[in-house]
């Protein structure tokens, strides 16, 4: 068993981003994830619209959107322009989860439900049919590098047995602390995606940590 690694680029060296794309696009990176983060829904400001228009043009991997800001239906339309292959947005930050996933898919995107540490997976039982992606956030959003929450493990694998038990079909992400010590846990309890920031772009040759990664995902039961 393995997963699709998304290297985060919240760790990533903002002055030379193509570069940094780059390597983990040549070291076999599935996708890049993108943290979108407004200073309001959580406590750190990062990019826009204009940032992932940018790595459009340089990457050919999909880019995996995650916002992690207020009234996130404001902008779903402009980050599908500007190049998303999949819009997750938080359940704590929407009103009508339904109307906003719809809207995403009508975009053309793929549409993904985050759920933080507090929030349990249950919550996303009438929506199942609008989401292609579950993320489980294994850390409080915010900022990276942050410590793997354990009790995520179990999150994952009430995801995993949620989707089995209805039928429906749908990518687990989790997001925080991911690293060599966790991934094939994670991979064992479900886990289709693997996002990683500082395990990747935080050391010194993403490249390889994107490799090792991978291989142990690749360790999964």
């Amino acid at each position: 068993m393995s997963a699709r690694i998304a290297p985060s680029i919240l760790s990533a060296d903002f002055a030379r981003l193509a570069d940094e794309v780059a390597k983990v696009e040549a070291a076999g990176a599935d996708q890049i994830h993108v943290d979108v983060m407004d200073g309001h829904f959580v406590p750190n400001i990062t990019i826009g619209p204009p940032v992932v228009a940018a790595l459009r043009r340089v990457t050919r991997l999909p880019l995996d959107v995650h916002l992690m800001i207020e009234d996130p239906d404001r902008y779903l339309e402009a980050f599908a322009t500007a190049g998303a292959a999949f819009i997750t947005v938080h359940a704590e930050a929407v009103t009508h989860l339904h109307r906003t996933l719809a809207r995403i898919r009508e975009l053309g995107v793929r549409a993904g439900v985050a759920v933080n540490p507090s929030t349990p997976v249950s919550h996303l039982r009438e929506v199942l049919p609008e989401i292609d992606l579950i993320l489980i956030m294994s850390v409080n959003p915010g900022f990276g590098g942050q410590t793997f929450i354990p009790r995520s493990l179990m999150k994952v694998e009430q995801a995993h047995t949620l989707l089995s038990s209805t039928g429906h079909r749908a990518d687990i992400e989790v997001d925080g602390g991911v690293d060599l010590t966790n991934a094939a846990d994670l991979v064992s309890a479900g886990a289709t995606m693997l996002v990683a920031g500082a395990s990747i772009f935080g050391t010194p040759d993403p490249a390889a940590a994107t490799r090792a990664l991978r291989a142990a995902a690749g360790q999964a039961r």
